[in-house]
């Protein structure tokens, strides 16, 4: 099979894994920076250029698409989709997917569980919104924020009050959410493909910090799941229509609660905590999809 994985950076792990995977599989690669594409819109032929050449004969991609470049990114992925080429991440489930809220609003019509989350449109009575999420400490999170970056913790009242106030002389759109202190600075990802759980890890945030991200210095080991837990992760991303993600949950006594559902998701960290070839898992579902 000819496939393209969609990065912008072929020196990233993730991009190098799953070429290594697919040619050990005998499968032509080719790594296409998706922000280089020209798309061709043309009745009952859609076509796209890149390096001056028209992209021609390909059975599946792979998209690796940045937060930066979500909605050109999508276009991209979506051109293929016209030429009904196979996406291990459909157009529409990547959008859905990176849009925070409305994904969050989508976990919560399925009825899977989430922490307290409070939106608003640039509110004036701040001290409202932080009561209806439980009160400080809250966490406090950009809408487009990613890899653990635009999150806060805001541990007090002032602190809380003060912070949202600030993004909303910003015009910045955040949401609040209630801190689960019971989780310690821990969360789980699960790694979801085609509706199974292939790994599973918990990554704990270095000393003082509570975000959990491996971006931020924190660390990853191998866990195994609760049966409601692995229920979650696969509940999550089938309702968002995504093939490939990555379920982010906390533990907490209510049972596991869905941070975020990745459409794009890391492998150094899940392969190294696992020692499972989950770049090998992926190359098998577009295998399956293009049969």
């Amino acid at each position: 099979m000819k496939i393209a994985v969609l990065s912008q950076n072929p020196n990233l792990y993730s991009t190098k894994r799953l070429i290594e995977a697919g040619m050990n599989k005998g499968h032509e690669m080719h790594i296409i920076d998706h922000s280089k594409c020209d798309l061709i819109i043309e009745k009952k032929r859609p076509g796209l250029i890149y390096q001056g050449k028209e992209l021609e004969g390909f059975d599946g991609v792979i998209p690796r698409i940045g937060a930066s470049i979500t909605f050109y990114g999508t276009a991209v992925v979506r051109q293929f989709e016209m030429m009904k080429v196979f996406s291990s991440v459909e157009s529409q489930a990547l959008v859905r997917s990176r849009d925070k809220l409305r994904s969050l609003q989508i976990l919560s019509r399925a009825g899977l569980g989430l922490p307290k989350t409070i939106f608003s449109n640039y509110s004036k009575n701040v001290g409202a919104i932080i009561d209806k999420a439980g009160g400080a400490p809250v966490v406090i999170k950009l809408l487009e924020g990613t890899q653990g970056l635009g999150v806060v913790l805001a541990d007090n009242r002032n602190s809380a009050e003060s912070i949202l106030e600030a993004f909303n002389g910003l015009q910045a759109r955040v949401i609040v959410q209630e801190f689960i202190k019971e989780a310690k600075g821990a969360d789980i990802r699960a790694f979801v493909i085609d509706g199974v759980v292939v790994g599973s890890m918990k990554r704990q945030g270095k000393e003082g910090e509570f975000r959990s991200n491996l971006h931020r210095g924190g660390s990853a080991q191998i866990i195994e799941l609760t049966d409601e837990e692995e229920n979650a992760a696969i509940k999550a991303a089938k309702c968002l229509g995504l093939g490939v993600a990555g379920v982010d949950m906390l533990q907490s006594d209510r049972g596991p609660l869905i941070l975020e559902v990745n459409s794009s998701p890391g492998l150094e960290g899940i392969e190294a905590a696992t020692g499972k070839n989950i770049a090998g898992k992926i190359i098998k579902y577009v295998e399956r999809n293009v049969d």
